[in-house]
């Protein structure tokens, strides 16, 4: 494994996105070692994450079939 430093950590988890309350969890977990509780934190943003990305996929999906019928109805 890969040691990263308390920064890289929290540079890491700032440029995700993470609030710094899921931070100081996070960094309260690293302390005590407990791994499994940090990977399930990581895994519950990543959820969140893509839960948000599916959202907005939905919204363009739509503005591009609207665009495409607008554009299929003008050449006809």
């Amino acid at each position: 494994m890969i040691a990263m430093s308390e920064e890289q950590v929290y540079e890491c988890l700032t440029d995700a996105g993470c609030g710094m309350e899921l931070i100081k969890q996070f960094e309260a977990c690293r302390r005590s070692g407990c791994q499994k509780d940090q990977l399930r934190m990581l895994g519950d943003y990543r959820r969140l994450l893509l839960d948000r990305i599916h959202v907005e996929q939905k919204k363009l999906d739509l503005l591009d079939f609207l665009i495409w019928t607008m554009k299929t109805n003008a050449s006809s």
